[in-house]
């Protein structure tokens, strides 16, 4: 009887962790053609404020995963700005795959979090209609703990994409990594495009 009791809670657990990791890293995408176009959308944290254009995300992206890796950033843009922007950049750019990142500055600012996830959940959908895949990474609040406000997590694993949820706080938490308290440098923009790169070999974008 103990054994089979045991037995139970062995699987409950492991049904679990399974559970876990699919919602956080076991999300699915398309493979991506060797002339698909990358769509990188976002703010200052994509357009590489504190680095060189060559040092931006999607500028080390580009080189790591051989696709062209449009880089779509406007510094000090908030999530209302970017949903109103979005719609004429997917139809100049007809991306197979968007990499949003996006929320930073609602969050600095300290604009209505309810309001903010609705804009992110707006510009998905959006992707989401024309055929597009979505990749989203996920900003930490400002302050000592850098975690991503949980809207971000809710969001993935309601509309069933990938998140990157730990790259930036690891990145913004080293002073080696970034140029000031909100920006990564050349090193740190480096390293969220290699988490990047990861978490797409992961779903099996590419190779």
């Amino acid at each position: 009887m103990k054994r089979y009791g045991l037995l139970i809670l062995t699987l409950v657990v492991a049904v679990s962790l399974n559970g876990l990791q699919s919602c956080s890293s076991g999300t699915k995408l398309p493979r991506l053609a060797g002339d698909s176009v990358i769509l990188a959308f976002g703010d200052s944290l994509t357009f590489g404020t504190g680095a060189e254009p060559a040092e931006s995300y999607p500028a080390v992206l580009n080189k790591l995963v051989g696709r062209w890796v449009v880089n779509a950033g406007v510094p000090g843009e908030v999530t209302a700005e970017g949903l109103s922007r979005l719609p004429r950049v997917l139809d100049k750019v007809q991306p197979a795959l968007l990499i949003l990142c996006h929320g930073g500055n609602d969050l600095l600012r300290r604009l209505n979090q309810q309001q903010a996830a609705d804009n992110l959940r707006a510009m998905i959908r959006l992707a989401q209609e024309r055929g597009i895949a979505v990749l989203m990474i996920a900003v930490p609040s400002p302050g000592l703990s850098l975690s991503p406000p949980s809207f971000y997590r809710e969001i993935a694993t309601e509309m069933k994409i990938p998140i990157e949820e730990k790259a930036l706080p690891t990145i913004l938490s080293d002073g080696t990594l970034k140029s000031d308290y909100i920006h990564p440098n050349a090193a740190g923009y480096r390293r969220l495009a290699e988490s990047i790169a990861a978490l797409l070999t992961r779903s099996g974008a590419v190779e």
